[in-house]
């Protein structure tokens, strides 16, 4: 295709600036066309046909002139900066004409191919006005985007010819994880367990920090009574204690071959990536230190320890961008350099595809290693698909042998997360629905009992 041939077909795919005929003027002539055939046919004169021909041409001039300019027309984006994925955001245009002459009007956006596209849209602008359009776009893919162009077409008073300007609003917008479990848990961090169905277990008695004095009721430890304050109000009163605060969490996000089978809605990674945030939520607001290590065969994200809420964005413009790498994961790696960054006491929380891991006999060296210094805890999204062959009835040949082979490889999986468990190394699956919950929840419970 030549270089004039690509400029013509890009002007009809909104691409492109110039002047297009519309459907009104092309259908205009092709019944103009039928009629002087006719005529032709009964002897009209050649030179009528002509006149005609450039009669009609010259009134679609005319309406072409009584169009706005494409210098009369301004416009800008409004558009939120950083966008959660999966959720739906308003995104607004504003056409301002300033020319004596109203418009009908067509455009499309210039948004990335993840996002949903609902042109293009239509409308009519008012002479020397501003005109505000609002449309809706729902971001399917974390990452970073720039979005640049606006391709706008508007028509002539009649509407015989077509204007085309392509305009150029520079602008970028962060797609970052879906974070509404995370704001569901800092609204109310009891509500949000209780509503999935967990509750955060008592801590041991007197262990953590005092908290505050209230009063005593039904299910609270007698050895907590505050005697003093009893004797006091004339009412029993309890000491109530917290978990101890400043301590360290590290949160390794597997980012391997694995990590990006589907699920209901998104991957693994995704679900992996929001319950992390949460988890780092969580901790955050208790006052502990939290780390984030994101790798598959190497390294990929590294945010060292740091308390405060403020440093949830930092965690989140680290690892908003991660995606699926098609390699294999490198536990060995990442757990020896783990071993020379992390030098203080943490509990290593670490998010990964378990059928994966139970087959990595090297990690389990350095695990044993870290477990001297460290709190080692691994969580997984369940298999749903392995589940459900297991429970499925053999009404066939094939059948059975599916369901004898999701057996075998649950079996294959228990026997070995009990030897893992046995050095010390916890290991569960959660529904990728309470994966989020489910991180928190043992987190809060490790806290708890001050086990770290």
């Amino acid at each position: 295709m030549t270089k004039s041939s690509k400029s013509l077909w890009a002007r009809f795919l909104f691409q492109d600036r110039g002047i297009l005929p519309t459907k009104r003027l092309m259908l205009i002539y092709l019944v103009l066309t039928i009629l002087l055939t006719l005529g032709i046919l009964r002897d009209l004169s050649w030179w009528y046909v002509f006149m005609i021909n450039i009669v009609v041409f010259f009134i679609s001039l005319v309406d072409l002139l009584f169009s706005a300019k494409k210098t009369q027309l301004s416009f800008k984006r409004t558009i939120t900066e950083e966008m959660e994925r999966g959720l739906t955001y308003p995104i607004t245009i504003e056409v301002r004409n300033h020319s004596p002459y109203s418009l009908n009007y067509r455009f499309i956006d210039g948004l990335p191919q993840t996002f949903t596209k609902p042109f293009p849209i239509s409308g009519r602008g008012q002479a020397d006005s501003a005109n505000v359009i609002n449309y809706e776009t729902v971001p399917a893919e974390r990452g970073k985007y720039e979005i640049n162009k606006l391709y706008f077409r508007y028509r002539s008073v009649i509407g015989l010819w077509e204007k085309q300007v392509t305009v150029d609003l520079t602008g970028s917008v962060k797609v970052i994880p879906d974070l509404t479990e995370t704001k569901q848990y800092l609204e109310n961090a009891q509500h949000y367990l209780l509503y999935e169905g967990m509750q955060i277990r008592k801590q041991q008695s007197g262990v953590g920090e005092f908290s505050k004095i209230r009063s005593f009721v039904v299910g609270d430890d007698p050895r907590k009574i505050n005697w003093r304050q009893t004797a006091k109000l004339q009412e029993v009163m309890t000491n109530e204690y917290e978990p101890e605060h400043g301590k360290y969490i590290t949160i390794l996000l597997d980012c391997g071959r694995m990590m990006g089978a589907e699920l209901k809605k998104g991957n693994r990674l995704e679900k992996a990536l929001e319950a992390a945030v949460t988890v780092a939520a969580a901790a955050l607001q208790k006052g502990d230190y939290v780390s984030v290590l994101a790798f598959s065969n190497e390294i990929k994200a590294f945010v060292p320890p740091a308390k405060g809420m403020a440093h949830l964005q930092t965690i989140l413009h680290s690892i908003y961008h991660l995606k699926v790498d098609a390699v294999e994961s490198n536990y060995a790696a990442v757990l020896q350099y783990l071993e020379m960054v992390q030098k203080k006491r943490s509990l290593l929380l670490l998010f990964s595809d378990i059928q994966t891991f139970l087959h990595e006999e090297n990690a389990l060296a350095y695990l044993k290693r870290l477990r001297k210094r460290h709190l080692f805890f691994m969580i997984g999204v369940e298999d749903r698909t392995l589940m459900n062959r297991t429970k499925a009835e053999p009404i066939d040949v094939q059948a059975a042998m599916l369901k004898s082979i999701a057996q075998q490889q649950m079996l294959f999986k228990k026997r070995e997360k009990n030897k893992w468990e046995k050095q010390g190394l916890p290991m569960i699956e959660a529904r990728e629905e309470k994966l989020a919950v489910t991180a928190v929840s043992h987190y809060m419970e490790i806290m708890n009992q001050n086990l770290l």
